[in-house]
Order: structure tokens, then sequence, then C-alpha cells
């Protein structure tokens, strides 16, 4: 039997799980789309992504 989990905000059955911070209170686990969802609500303004691989280096 294969463990699945799903998101308690969207209920997406997810190959990836990420934790919720404890001033969400929410319990269980969540999907990327519907973490990024809380994260830019709790960090609000332009968030930029600094750790992506270069693609215009060779």
């Amino acid at each position: 039997m294969v463990n699945e989990y799903k998101c308690v905000i969207c209920g997406k059955v997810m190959d990836q799980k990420y934790l919720p911070m404890k001033e969400w209170k929410i319990n269980g686990v969540m999907c990327g789309k519907c973490y990024s969802k809380k994260i830019s609500e709790h960090y609000p303004g332009k968030h930029v992504r600094v750790n992506l691989p270069d693609s215009n280096k060779v």
C-alpha cells in the first residue's frame, strides 16, 4: 500500500508535501501551490527566487 498524502487546503494528492508554519494553525500537510499562496499571504510583497540555476551559463 502506498501512502498518499492529500493537501489539507485543496485535497489534491501530492508527490511533495510541505509543512505549514506554526503561525498558520493548520494541521496536516500542504501541496506546493497552497503553501506558496499561504507564504505570499504571510510575507506580502514581491518574491524573487534566488536559488534557480542560471540557464544562460554554459
